[in-house]
């Protein structure tokens, strides 16, 4: 059985929980997505007890800075316990094709030689277009383009052991192009910016995202069985989830999540 860990819930500009990042845990494995934006990477992954020798498959869904930047940590330090002979096998990372560029650019600026020497012997770059598919921890996942307007940003549907549908449609409000992976989803991962309530304060929609209300009005229209909010303003962060499950529970009707950074569910 496979266990969630959400790492962070935040949006970009949160000083209160780290941003928004997960990992997915299969047996004594662990596949990671998005890294937030900086080293607090390392402290999220120390707090959940997640050993980074048990990563082995990273998905980067886009080029934001607090979904790209703790990347380059991860692979700093992967590749440092490579070379100090801690660290067996490969780290495969996956990511659409156009953002391997932007990746590598701020790699070999950041990191030393020695270590971008091992990204395409140890640490493998797995270019992804839209529809791909992948065997990542004994599962089968697809990937798909979310059709961002602000950068390029990918998704993923992946089947669960015993066959139930996942979903992570990225940080922005669901498109009709992502139909087939949201509707009658078992697991959904949905950004909501802010409340309905608080439209007017954070303007979610002038930035491309969306608040609770809508989300679980399309949540509740798409069949959604188990849907979880994260990507969300911090400045609620203490009554966050009171708050958010009070207005959410009034238009859908399966079972809600908002979670804090570090919350934990079996899937």
């Amino acid at each position: 059985m496979e266990e969630l860990i959400i790492l962070g819930t935040g949006n970009a500009n949160v000083t209160k929980c780290y941003n928004t990042c997960f990992a997915v845990k299969c047996e004594e494995e662990y596949f990671l997505v998005d890294a937030g934006g900086g080293n607090g990477i390392l402290r999220q992954l120390e707090l959940a007890g997640i050993p980074m020798e048990q990563i082995h498959h990273i998905f980067l869904s886009h080029e934001h800075t607090d979904h790209l930047l703790g990347m380059i940590w991860m692979i700093r330090i992967i590749a440092q316990r490579m070379k100090q002979g801690k660290y067996e096998g490969e780290l495969h990372l996956y990511m659409h094709s156009d953002l391997i560029g932007p990746l590598m650019t701020i790699v070999r600026l950041t990191v030393q030689g020695k270590f971008v020497k091992l990204i395409g012997e140890r640490i493998l770059l797995h270019p992804l277009e839209d529809g791909d598919t992948a065997a990542i921890l004994g599962h089968d996942l697809k990937f798909f383009d979310i059709r961002s307007q602000k950068a390029k940003q990918y998704g993923f549907t992946m089947r669960l052991s015993d066959g139930r549908k996942f979903t992570f449609a990225g940080d922005e409000p669901y498109r009709e192009c992502e139909y087939e992976y949201v509707t009658g989803a078992d697991w959904l991962l949905h950004e909501a910016f802010c409340l309905y309530s608080e439209m007017e304060q954070f303007r979610p929609h002038e930035k491309f995202h969306t608040t609770v209300r809508e989300a679980c009005e399309m949540a509740e229209r798409m069949g959604v069985k188990n849907l979880l909010l994260y990507h969300t303003e911090d400045r609620n962060y203490e009554n966050r989830k009171e708050l958010y499950l009070a207005e959410g529970s009034q238009y859908f009707h399966g079972t809600l999540y908002v979670p804090y950074d570090l919350e934990r569910f079996i899937l």
